[in-house]
């Protein structure tokens, strides 16, 4: 069994075939998936799609590429639409500097309003970092200070001292199909600095397919790839990081159930 912690079933590129995609998840054996929200406005459309597929839960966030279009987005209400049975995390949020979308300060408001989400409910934050390192840090500093929330590093990509960073405030690390692109020898040497029950793996679909399907539209049924080369990394079976990192995945998520395969 496996966990696909982040992908955006909502979007466009599955239209046509969602319901396919789902299953071809489950049947390489990826029992559940979490569907993150990238903008508030459209939780309906999330929620609605989690409420139809039994395996499916989903977030509530704004991207931090679309921290623009949503700077009204108070911690209230993101508590609020949170209290969704299907809803299990706070987010996508973070800072994005590789792309010039969204104003950095804009950005590290929002981020700082879904930490404060994170911390009233108990779900986790899943963190969007991208070029953006020392800033991170410093936030995820600043609010641990100001009292302990749950989060994860989605997609990592980043350094060596963010993950440190992340590890000891008691957050996850989760690895996509960039861990295992053929350049990416210092994300696998990060992955074999992370502590085995911080471990968690995501497809993050339609983007970055893992080097078996690379170029091609990504889907939840990959992550059994990244998982693969997650395993070969630190030194595991391919039965042992399926459990490491379904248990991990259930202990962050702690509000989704687990599900019979």
């Amino acid at each position: 069994m496996l966990i696909d912690t982040h992908c955006h079933l909502d979007f466009a590129d599955f239209a046509e075939e969602r319901d396919a995609i789902i299953q071809r998840a489950v049947d390489a054996g990826v029992a559940q998936m979490i569907t993150i929200s990238t903008r508030v406005r459209k939780f309906d459309q999330i929620a609605g799609l989690a409420e139809r597929h039994e395996r499916v839960f989903c977030s509530v966030g704004t991207h931090p590429n679309n921290a623009h279009e949503e700077p009204d987005i108070e911690t209230g209400e993101l508590v609020a639409l949170s209290e969704h049975p299907k809803c299990v995390a706070i987010g996508e949020a973070g800072l994005d500097y590789f792309y010039d979308y969204a104003p950095p300060e804009i950005q590290a408001k929002g981020l700082r309003r879904h930490i404060a989400a994170a911390r009233l409910t108990g779900l986790p934050l899943v963190i969007h970092a991208r070029a953006a390192d020392d800033d991170m840090i410093a936030i995820l500093k600043d609010e641990a200070g100001q009292g302990a929330f749950p989060f994860l590093l989605h997609c990592f990509s980043s350094g060596a001292e963010l993950a440190r960073t992340g590890v000891e405030l008691g957050g996850y690390v989760s690895f996509s199909g960039i861990l295992t692109f053929p350049k990416s020898d210092d994300i696998r040497d990060i992955a074999r600095s992370v502590p085995r029950d911080r471990l968690l793996v995501e497809t993050d679909a339609p983007y970055l397919a893992p080097k078996r399907w690379r170029g091609k539209r990504n889907e939840p049924s990959y992550v059994v790839n990244t998982a693969e080369v997650l395993a070969d990394t630190i030194g595991v079976s391919r039965e042992e990081i399926a459990d490491i990192t379904t248990e991990n995945a259930l202990r962050c998520f702690s509000k989704m159930p687990r599900l019979a395969t």
